[in-house]
């Protein structure tokens, strides 16, 4: 079973220290599932069960999709990343 850390709401008047990366890869990973879905919406990956590989062809295209999507972000993906990053950042120091 799985431990869940409790969310504690951020008192008035404390500081909240947000690491910096981890800021970076929250928005690189939303730009990333935005792509994937978008990749999808494409179609991309759609199969023709040419292989007769039936479901388990499509629950590996969305994989294929997941894969693609990172390496978009890695290259720079299309400019959401740096937007979310931005806004959350911007949402930390209020």
């Amino acid at each position: 079973m799985t431990d869940y850390l409790p969310i504690q709401p951020a008192q008035a008047g404390t500081a909240r220290i947000v690491p910096q990366n981890s800021v970076r890869e929250a928005a690189e990973k939303l730009e990333a599932t935005f792509l994937a879905e978008m990749l999808k919406s494409a179609g991309l990956g759609a199969q023709d069960h040419g292989f007769a590989g039936g479901i388990g062809e499509d629950q590996f295209a969305s994989f294929q999709r997941e894969a693609l999507a990172d390496e978009m972000v890695k290259r720079g993906g299309i400019g959401l990343a740096e937007l979310f990053y931005n806004a959350l950042v911007e949402k930390a120091d209020e």
